[in-house]
């Protein structure tokens, strides 16, 4: 039986400059939910890559006396070396020069001209180059500035292909209104309703005047628009437009979410299901919008030079402790502040004092008192011992599912450290230091360290979407196998799967508390 399918996408990122720390939280959370999802039984399409064609990407590599494809081939390195570093699990990594994007971005392009949709005229307007985004008069100032980089707009004039956007103001409308969790959060969607009721104007998608795109199938001299081209990635690596991709693409689409950042939701949320809409294709489940990553109240971003890079702060906290506090200390969907002392306090806090306290405190006790193998608990009388542990976990695949579901990344963490709270709690009240002094106690210390393990065996595997490392670390300790593995972990959540005898090693801490807190 085929298993379900979960398609998710990040947005495919402009080689301009190296991936910074916005780029990498957007796909650090894609990440979190394709590995949960795995981890639930799906079979997960996890895509991510880079739009590399346009006439920025023209523009630099010239500045660079290089020829385009040399230039963005050098750019796709240093992606690729950055998610490797981060431990990034996409299945694909598309770019928008490979020959099957550009056979599929032709064939729906020839598809939405012989349907009419397309049309020959006369573009007449502002043009910003860095965001390769088209501005009727109305939106700017006097100054011709954009308004998204606030950087000078060029005045443009030329004979272009434009995309009949106007006719599908209207049929948007009515999809936002019968499907009101197309567009999230909140906040956002009313953005796209306020925008779109405003009025939509045709779409130009073509330049005759850039050569570094994807030539129309039914004029040479043109070019695609590079958001045109760019947004027809997400069918194109799902098999649309592919000879033999048809199986491929029933399976996988619609895709059940896009995740973009709020300053290009226009494009994914208006020009996008429009052009679906023409093709006579179904639309993705969902595109949210997260927020932008702050920095002393100012969005961190290369043109104002305080966008970092990740390799830095993976030196100074680790993989796992990168991902843990930007997953856990902002709120996707909303703006975040960062800054180098929370996330030294979240490293302290939860993950030396409470994650991995909890687990070198506890396979000690299992070293000294029980020769490093795991404990039987059937001699303890008590059959509410551990209850409130077994309370929680039993509540937990639930609780974080729903909270992933909701792309709520902090909340489902939050559930998964009431477990690990509560194992510490539980432990404190228990002492098992105590109960090992009374040899009339002997099946109760065995019961109370078999219900710690326990509770960290199902704790280590909802960390696991967001620190796979250390997750991986703490089965390895427990003699378990490989928790990448895991596909049913709603069944693994059920209490008392530790095997009774499994060696325990007690291993290094898995974060060595920071001792600079400022």
């Amino acid at each position: 039986m085929q298993k379900k399918s979960f398609y998710l996408t990040t947005p495919i990122y402009y080689v301009n400059s190296v991936p910074h720390l916005g780029t990498a939280y957007t796909t650090l959370a894609a990440d979190a939910l394709a590995r949960f999802r795995r981890m639930a039984g799906d079979d997960v399409l996890f895509l991510t890559g880079l739009d590399e064609h346009g006439q920025k990407v023209e523009e630099a590599a010239l500045a660079h006396d290089m020829e385009p494809k040399a230039w963005v081939d050098s750019l796709a390195k240093e992606f690729l070396d950055t998610w490797e570093m981060l431990d990034i699990s996409n299945d694909k990594f598309i770019r928008t020069t490979d020959e099957y994007h550009e056979h599929a971005v032709q064939h729906l392009a020839q598809t939405l001209y012989d349907n009419g949709d397309i049309y020959k005229g006369t573009y007449e307007g502002w043009y910003c180059v860095p965001d390769e985004t088209y501005w009727a008069s109305s939106d700017i100032d006097e100054d011709h500035i954009c308004p998204d980089c606030g950087r000078a707009l060029q005045f443009v004039k030329e004979e272009n292909y434009f995309f009949k956007l106007s006719a599908y103001q209207d049929k948007l409308l009515e999809y936002f209104d019968a499907h009101p969790d197309f567009i999230g959060p909140d906040a956002r969607k009313n953005e796209v309703l306020s925008f779109v009721k405003g009025g939509l104007k045709d779409l130009s998608i073509s330049r005759s005047n850039i050569k570094w795109g994807v030539e129309l199938p039914w004029d040479s001299s043109h070019t695609m628009y590079v958001w045109f081209d760019a947004l027809i990635n997400y069918l194109s690596a799902a098999g649309y437009g592919q000879e033999g991709g048809e199986a491929e693409f029933a399976h996988r689409w619609p895709a059940q979410v896009h995740f973009v950042g709020k300053d290009i939701i226009r494009f994914h949320c208006v020009i996008w299901p429009a052009m679906l809409m023409a093709a006579g294709i179904e639309l993705p489940e969902r595109i949210y919008a997260h927020g932008f990553l702050l920095t002393k109240g100012e969005k961190m971003s290369k043109s104002k030079g305080n966008a970092q890079t990740p390799a830095s702060l993976v030196e100074t906290f680790g993989v796992d402790g990168y991902r843990y506090y930007f997953l856990r200390d902002v709120a996707f969907g909303q703006d975040g502040s960062i800054s180098m002392e929370s996330m030294v306090q979240r490293y302290n806090g939860d993950l030396a004092n409470d994650w991995g306290n909890l687990c070198s405190r506890l396979f000690n006790m299992i070293g000294k008192y029980f020769e490093g193998s795991v404990p039987d608990p059937s001699g303890c009388v008590d059959a509410d011992e551990g209850k409130e542990l077994k309370t929680i976990a039993a509540g937990l695949f639930d609780a974080y599912e729903s909270r992933m579901a909701a792309f709520d990344f902090a909340g489902a963490l939050d559930k998964t450290w009431d477990l690990i709270k509560e194992a510490n709690k539980y432990i404190e009240l228990s002492a098992p230091w105590a109960l090992a002094k009374d040899e009339a106690q002997s099946g109760r210390l065995a019961a109370v360290l078999y219900n710690a393990l326990e509770a960290v065996r199902i704790a280590a595997m909802y960390t696991a979407p967001v620190m796979p490392n250390t997750s991986a670390e703490v089965w390895h300790r427990l003699g378990l196998g490989d928790i990448s593995t895991v596909d049913d972990i709603a069944a693994l959540t059920e209490w008392g799967q530790l095997a009774v005898g499994n060696t325990v090693e007690k291993g290094d801490p898995l974060f060595p508390r920071m001792v600079d807190e400022k």
